[in-house]
């Protein structure tokens, strides 16, 4: 145990920092000015991981966390964090990776674009169906039996534990439909004697309840079932059905694998539509159960915003969106180019694409499934053209060494990189230097109460490079 230590600096991961003794310890749940007694719960060669035990005494920059299951259930673990503190560590975040990895020359970066919401902000959830609640330390303590019907959970899985599941009672990541949509359902199955999942023995009916609600207020519900019981199934489906006839589109699945993915798994309608629409300026966006759409569709709107203004369109250009998803930042610049190419690694999110460009009147767009190393190569520039500008958004890994060398090869007179993860953003904007100059930086907050940034960035070809 560790007394009167200070925590001095938020780190990765949402921990909170200290060094005593010239060792860094990381914590999670604290505030640069907290002082605390810590237990040391890991320890390295040059850093330990902690838990705070106890607060000596409480930084000025601390908040009281408004929800229930905070410091239990993972999510969220910035909420003792006043939201204006969130940004400015965000921020901080974004310089530090690109100044210490990228090592290139940097333009002073805009202020990041907060979230108007701060709570209520994800159009999606996911919720695990388990047999075996997750007890907290409290619950433990106490010596306290617990009854089956006790032990059950619909909630969220605790981090790095796969077979254990906290009950959620309100989460204020998502409007409150879905609070009162995830009681009534596990009640109701409680009441009828309906079976949760054992992530163990792989036994039981009840898997998991995935909830989307759109901006344009459509929602869609879609329960995930072990066992193609039918006579529960649908006794369960049309009771959802009776409760809550807002729900725009119904579905269930039948899961009965080792794993929780369902893009193998067929999709039953029970009701209403087997999609929904998302809706940005006057485009719009249909949303099936397998689709991808940014969680935070006000400030996905934000993002594509800075994406475009980067871009600085006329109208005339040739734009290749690579890592295009479901292509709706492809989809978001088409009316301003002369034609927008996407490549997406994922077959099922190309189609999405096409049928959103059909479904927007959108003549000025093609997509491709493949490999971004692999499609973009040579002979599909030759073919279809060098882009004059860039938009590159790939996953937290960041880009192939392949690709930045295509992109070196083909020079685009212009690069908009989106990234998710600053660290390896910083990596590449490393590689590119030698050909491109960092002239806008843009950090974008998605998700708010934790440590995760967007970050945009607008690369211009070096004059002599062109």
């Amino acid at each position: 145990m560790l007394e009167n230590v200070t925590i001095t600096d938020v780190a990765a991961e949402g921990n909170a920092l200290a060094r005593v003794d010239n060792m860094v310890i990381f914590m999670p749940f604290g505030a640069p000015g907290d002082v605390v007694d810590v237990q040391i719960v890991k320890k390295r060669k040059q850093h330990a991981i902690g838990r705070i035990v106890r607060f000596v005494s409480r930084s000025e920059e601390r908040v009281e966390p408004f929800c229930s299951h905070f410091g239990v259930c993972g999510g969220c673990q910035w909420q003792h964090l006043p939201y204006p503190a969130q940004l400015r560590f965000k921020q901080q975040q974004v310089m530090d990776n690109l100044t210490r990895i990228g090592h290139v020359e940097l333009p002073e970066p805009r202020p990041i674009l907060g979230s108007e919401k701060q709570i209520e902000y994800r159009n999606k959830l996911e919720f695990t169906f388990s047999d075996k609640r997750w007890r907290t330390y409290e619950e433990v303590a106490s010596g306290q039996e617990f009854s089956p019907q006790d032990n059950l959970a619909l909630g969220f899985h605790i981090p790095g534990m796969f077979d254990k599941v906290l009950d959620i009672d309100t989460c204020h990541l998502q409007e409150n439909f879905s609070n009162l949509l995830r009681r009534d359902i596990k009640a109701w199955c409680q009441a009828h004697g309906y079976p949760f999942f054992n992530l163990r023995s792989q036994t039981g009916l009840m898997r998991n309840l995935i909830v989307r609600t759109a901006s344009t207020g459509e929602k869609m519900v879609i329960v995930v079932f072990h066992d193609p019981d039918q006579p529960r199934i649908q006794a369960l489906m049309q009771h959802i059905a009776e409760t809550f006839p807002e729900i725009t589109s119904l579905l269930y699945i039948v899961n009965d694998k080792c794993n929780d993915t369902v893009f193998d798994r067929e999709v039953f309608v029970f009701s209403g539509r087997d999609y929904i629409f998302e809706k940005m300026e006057d485009l719009k966006f249909k949303i099936g159960p397998k689709s991808f759409y940014q969680t935070n569709s006000a400030q996905a709107y934000r993002l594509y915003g800075v994406v475009r203004e980067f871009a600085a369109l006329t109208g005339s250009e040739l734009v290749y969106d690579l890592y295009t998803g479901t292509g709706t930042i492809a989809n978001f610049l088409a009316l301003q180019a002369r034609q927008v190419i996407g490549v997406e690694y994922v077959p099922e999110a190309i189609e999405d694409a096409k049928v959103n460009a059909a479904l927007n009147g959108l003549d000025n767009t093609l997509f491709f499934a493949g490999d971004v190393k692999d499609i973009v190569n040579e002979d599909f520039l030759a073919k279809y053209g060098t882009s004059d500008v860039l938009i590159t958004d790939p996953p937290r890994a960041g880009m192939h060494e392949d690709v930045v060398r295509t992109i070196l090869s083909a020079r685009p007179r212009r690069v908009v990189y989106v990234s998710c993860n600053p660290a390896t953003q910083a990596r590449d904007l490393s590689l590119l230097d030698v050909a491109y100059q960092v002239t806008a930086i843009q950090p974008v907050d998605m998700f708010p109460h934790t440590q995760h940034v967007e970050n945009v960035v607008c690369l211009d070809l070096r004059k002599e490079c062109s």
